[in-house]
């Protein structure tokens, strides 16, 4: 089985070698060995757990419950369930946090357009009923009806 170090596993998770041992202070890398010179060495099954942790962690899942989802893992089989539990927990709120994101992009694609007519035509009012600050109400069907045909 090959051996990597802390430079080797940070190149290949493209993160900074500073992000592997913050993972190791805070405990989250009990398998981590080190050579004859002190040195960190990961082989291909701490990758895989460490490929866990990262995305655990860009997931904004705090320190303190991937060290209890490492834990887990560390003790086998008799923690599936709630390993399972925790990762179906966690895709839940992704996907929330997706829709609500997606929802925000939308918003700001019609702002986009919105703004587009405006400076093309160099003035808001474009957008609005005629004599009131009030925007069309059929303005969104009709940024809908163009998206939708583009």
């Amino acid at each position: 089985m090959k051996n990597y170090q802390i430079g080797d596993i940070a190149s290949i998770m493209h993160v900074p070698t500073s992000t592997i041992r913050y993972y190791d202070k805070q405990g989250l890398l009990p398998f981590a060995k080190r050579d004859l010179n002190g040195r960190r060495i990961f082989n291909e099954n701490d990758l895989n757990y460490i490929e866990v942790i990262d995305c655990l962690k860009q997931s904004g899942i705090p320190i303190k419950d991937i060290s209890h989802f490492m834990t887990w893992c560390l003790e086998g089989d008799s923690t599936l369930n709630q390993r399972f539990d925790f990762i179906e927990e966690h895709e839940a709120i992704l996907e929330d946090e997706i829709k609500n994101l997606q929802a925000q992009l939308a918003f700001l694609r019609w702002k986009k357009w919105y703004y587009s007519r405006a400076k093309e035509a160099g003035t808001e009012t474009i957008n609005f009923e005629t004599g009131t600050s009030h925007v069309q109400p059929e303005l969104r069907s009709i940024y809908e009806a163009e998206i939708a045909h583009s």
